[in-house]
């Protein structure tokens, strides 16, 4: 199983953006990565600083979000709807974009597998997928 290193997650982050920028091929997940990328500008300066970047510690202490660890769940989303794992993300999704833009739909969804990971990790287990899936359709409720 594919495990990288903090540092070659944030690499790649960086590396999909730059090739965005000077508009060179993409690919596989660099797609994805660059879409997403586009859509956080507030990440844009620290991705354009590669080696700034690999360094930067995010803490919950000093009150900032860690822009790779948001970008990795929203990349993890888009892989789990286009294979429809966990059976069901798909379908929520969907029901979630009936009424939500596609970034809205897309947060309420990361919201519930952070939650789930955190879960999972402070429990010493795996992700509890049915779980993750409740938390969703409660977001599809409200």
């Amino acid at each position: 199983m594919f495990n990288p290193s903090r540092e070659q997650v944030r690499r790649f982050f960086c590396e999909a953006w730059r090739k965005h920028r000077e508009r060179l091929p993409l690919e596989g997940a660099e797609v994805t990565a660059a879409d997403l990328i586009a859509q956080h500008p507030e990440y844009h300066a620290l991705l354009e600083n590669p080696d700034a970047a690999v360094e930067q510690d995010f803490t919950p202490e000093g009150g900032q979000m860690n822009p790779f660890l948001h970008l990795s769940l929203h990349l993890a989303i888009a892989d789990q709807i286009s294979v429809d794992r966990p059976a069901g993300i798909r379908a929520a999704y969907q029901a979630l974009r009936r009424r939500l833009e596609v970034h809205e739909a897309e947060h309420a969804i990361l919201e519930c597998l952070g939650e789930t990971l955190w879960r999972a990790q402070q429990e010493g287990g795996t992700m509890d997928a049915e779980q993750y899936l409740e938390c969703v359709r409660r977001a599809l409720a409200r």
